[in-house]
């Protein structure tokens, strides 16, 4: 473990690239394990190549095609989504006060990045563009839903591909052109465990001064759902698919302004959940990996490392950033971290060899 210890933020300890584990069952439960992978792949595989080679290009209603991928998330058995927005009463969520503080068209959705359901999901709530930002640019590609999901298993990338560099636009040119949507950006640039935030590309800043931006935050349980190493396709679809349930936590932060006049106090911790079939799950439900175990302090006082991010950027830029990384880290009860995509490419790379 000594040649992963580079990998661990020096200022919380925290080590966000780790896949997270959880117990094993046992062998008396392996033969439900596998019939459940046995009936829940051929279906899902169905629904996949229907929504995306025949339904996503067709002249239908948002409708239809957001069944089909309710049916995408329910079938792996994620039965149980717990929603929660900032400053929202309980019980509230159907009130105009809490539709006006969920992402619509014309706002961005600043994510986290954690699995490939991160994008499904909000692909059934709230049918956006995605796009796809990268360290050090401003600019982001314009992806469909299948993209999305698939970067989430792919190895991180410090510069756009050469046959998309022409591609590249500001975000308010997306909102420009699609005026009746909402825009995902996913910031950190790569997937995590979901233990921690990553330095965030200026992607944001593109975005016009008065154009809303949520910070959503989305955790799993079990956690071992999340894809922070790439590429283990079938290992990931073994975890999705042979478990009997899984469960969404979601979170929805009050709107920022890429312009500090228009940017609000950070909001109180006052919020309403919605759960479907069970209650908000328990804070300690959530599966640890070994890196996680230390004793750590405040993240938001520690952070190290993202000077290499936020260099060129004003004062204003940086508050601007550094608010909507807070809230993401408060919405997931996580800190900030100094490792980015440099940091995760390097730890591929060890991880692999040792694989190997």
């Amino acid at each position: 473990m000594e040649k992963y210890s580079q990998f661990r933020d020096r200022g919380t300890a925290i080590a966000p690239f780790f896949p997270v584990t959880s117990p094993p069952s046992g062998l008396l439960w392996m033969p439900v394990h596998l019939f459940l992978f046995a009936i829940r792949v051929p279906a899902l595989l169905c629904f996949s190549m229907f929504y995306f080679t025949i339904l996503r290009w067709l002249p239908v209603g948002s409708f239809a095609k957001k069944a089909v991928l309710w049916c995408m998330i329910g079938i792996p058995g994620i039965w149980w989504i717990d929603l929660q927005i900032d400053r929202v009463k309980r019980g509230s969520l159907n009130s105009k006060a809490a539709l006006a503080r969920l992402p619509s068209a014309g706002t961005i959705i600043a994510s986290s990045l954690t699995s490939p359901l991160d994008a499904l999901y909000l692909a059934a709530i709230f049918d956006p563009i995605f796009t796809a930002s990268y360290p050090g640019t401003r600019l982001v590609q314009r992806i469909s839903l299948f993209r999305a999901m698939q970067l989430a298993l792919l190895p991180p990338q410090l510069v756009p591909p050469r046959s998309s560099a022409d591609k590249l636009v500001p975000l308010s040119e997306i909102l420009a052109r699609y005026p009746d949507a909402s825009v995902v950006v996913m910031p950190e640039c790569t997937t995590t465990n979901g233990r921690g935030i990553l330095p965030f590309s200026p992607s944001l800043l593109s975005a016009p001064p008065n154009a809303k931006i949520f910070p959503v935050n989305m955790r799993y349980t079990p956690g071992d759902i999340t894809t922070p190493v790439p590429q283990e396709y079938l290992r990931w679809l073994w975890r999705l698919c042979s478990k009997p349930t899984h469960c969404i936590r979601v979170r929805v932060a009050e709107c920022v302004y890429n312009n500090p006049m228009l940017t609000s106090p950070t909001p109180a911790s006052s919020s309403t959940s919605r759960s479907t079939g069970l209650d908000t799950v328990a804070n300690n439900s959530y599966e640890t990996n070994f890196f996680d175990t230390a004793d750590i302090g405040d993240g938001s006082d520690t952070l190290i490392g993202s000077d290499d991010v936020e260099d060129g950027l004003t004062p204003d830029e940086r508050r601007v950033l550094d608010r909507v990384a807070e809230d993401l880290a408060r919405l997931g009860r996580v800190k900030r971290v100094g490792l980015g995509v440099r940091e995760k490419i390097d730890f591929v790379k060890v991880w692999g060899s040792r694989r190997r």
